[in-house]
C-alpha cells in the first residue's frame, strides 16, 4: 500500500504542487531595478574602458584643442585685420581732407595770380610809353638804419611796356650827412643790375658809427656810364 502511494506520487499522475515566494512585490521591483542599473553601469564602464583602449577619447581631445587653438589664432588674425582696416580708414580721410586743402589753397592761389596779372596789366597801361633806354625808372627806395655802422635799403625798379629786351646796367648808393659836425657824404660802390621788367634790389651799405646819414640816394647808369634814373629819401 506504501509502495503505491510512493510510486503514484513520483509517477506523471501524481498532483501538481505549487511554489509560492515569501517576497513580496516591491521588494521584486527593487531587485529588478537595482540589477538594471549594475548592468547598465557595467555597460558604460564597458564602453568607456573600450574608447580609452582604442585611443577615441585621447583623439578626440586633441583634436578640440587643436581647433579651440585655430580658433583663438582666426580671432587675433581677425582683430588685426579689423584694426588695420581701421588704421587705413583713417589714414585715408586724413589724406583726403589734406587734399582738399590743397585743392582749396591752390584755387585760392589760381584766383590770386590772375587778379595779380590783372593789376600788372591795368598798371602797364597807366605807364607811359617810352623809346630805348630812358624807360627804366625808380618806383620807390627805402632806407632804414640796421645796426650802428648799417643801413639797409631797398629799391624797386621797373621797365615799362611789353616784350622790352632785358636791361644790363648798374645802380649806386650814396649816403650824406654829417660826421663830427662836417658835411659828409660816401658812395656805395657801383653794382651790377639786370632787369627784365620790374626787379627789387636790397642790400646793406656800412658806414662810421658816428656818421648821422640824412639823404640816401641811389643812382642808374647803363654799360656806357650815361646815368638813366636816380632818387633820394631822406632819413
Amino acid at each position: 500500500m506504501r509502495w503505491k502511494l510512493l510510486r503514484r506520487r513520483l509517477s506523471v499522475s501524481a498532483p501538481r504542487m505549487i511554489v509560492r515566494s515569501h517576497l513580496p512585490w516591491p521588494v521584486r521591483w527593487a531587485v529588478g531595478a537595482l540589477v538594471l542599473g549594475f548592468s547598465a553601469a557595467l555597460a558604460l564602464w564597458a564602453f568607456e574602458t573600450g574608447k580609452d583602449l582604442a585611443g577615441l577619447d585621447r583623439a578626440a581631445r586633441a583634436e578640440l584643442g587643436k581647433l579651440r587653438v585655430e580658433v583663438a589664432q582666426l580671432r587675433e588674425e581677425r582683430e588685426k585685420a579689423l584694426s588695420i582696416a581701421n588704421t587705413a580708414d583713417s589714414l585715408l580721410k586724413t589724406e583726403r581732407t589734406a587734399q582738399e586743402k590743397l585743392a582749396q589753397q591752390l584755387r585760392q592761389a589760381e584766383a590770386e595770380n590772375l587778379a595779380l596779372k590783372a593789376d600788372l596789366g591795368f598798371f602797364e597801361t597807366l605807364l607811359p610809353a617810352a623809346s630805348g633806354e630812358a624807360a627804366l625808372s625808380i618806383r620807390g627806395l627805402q632806407a632804414e638804419p640796421a645796426s650802428e655802422h648799417q643801413l639797409r635799403y631797398q629799391i624797386l625798379l621797373m621797365q615799362p611796356g611789353k616784350a622790352r629786351p632785358e636791361f644790363s646796367g648798374r645802380y649806386e648808393m650814396t649816403l650824406a650827412g654829417t660826421l663830427d659836425g662836417q658835411p659828409w657824404s660816401q658812395p656805395g660802390g657801383a653794382q651790377p643790375l639786370q632787369v627784365k621788367q620790374y626787379r627789387r634790389v636790397e642790400g646793406l651799405i656800412e658806414h662810421p658809427p658816428q656818421a648821422q646819414v640824412k639823404t640816401v640816394t641811389v643812382k642808374v647808369t647803363d654799360a656806357r656810364g650815361a646815368v638813366l634814373a636816380s632818387h633820394s629819401v631822406q632819413m
